[in-house]
């Protein structure tokens, strides 16, 4: 006597599940969100921007903030309407990427300090200071490792930067302790 068993088995179903499925496959949604609310952010911030007559050209400083947030609002509806429409993001992919490895957290965290680092610094030391330990920090961070080179590259680099910002286009950065002799 044999006997015939279906091989097109249903997953049983778990109480609750159905809505954590829902959202694990509708994750980009968080992304929608975050774009919603980073153009909240900035209209509110454009639109409440105290301005004075005298600052005022035929486009004022409340322009571009508005655009980006019209359009940051734009697009989170546009890619949430993709989303429900049942739109994937597509899995990141590339010849030098390899999805089985984890995340490198040290760099992470690193690159993170380093960056907290100067901001904090900006103030007290200045821009070409606090940049030059930010180009140095976020390059060995990053794997750089020649101590002899670096610093200096790093140096230059926060030197160019001030003065092409500061000097060339009139927008004042910090100079802290540099500020007499630059």
């Amino acid at each position: 006597m044999t006997t015939s068993t279906s091989t097109t088995e249903e997953p049983p179903e778990e109480h609750g599940g159905g809505r954590r499925s829902w959202l694990r496959e509708h994750s980009e949604l968080g992304v929608c969100v975050m774009l919603l609310a980073l153009g909240v952010l900035v209209l509110t911030d454009a639109l409440t921007m105290d301005v004075e007559i005298a600052q005022r050209g035929p486009i004022g400083p409340k322009t571009v903030p508005i655009v980006v947030g019209a359009g940051l609002l734009v697009v989170a509806v546009i890619l949430a309407i993709d989303v429900l429409r049942g739109g994937r993001g597509e899995a990141e992919g590339g010849e030098d990427i390899d999805l089985s490895e984890p995340a490198d957290w040290r760099t992470v965290l690193l690159l993170a300090g380093v960056f907290l680092g100067a901001a904090v610094l900006i103030e007290p030391l200045g821009f070409p200071v606090a940049g030059a330990l930010l180009f140095w920090g976020a390059a060995y961070a990053l794997g750089s490792r020649h101590p002899d080179r670096d610093p200096l590259i790093a140096a230059v680099l926060s030197l160019l930067t001030y003065v092409v910002f500061n000097n060339l286009l009139g927008v004042p950065l910090p100079g802290g302790p540099l500020m007499g002799v630059l």
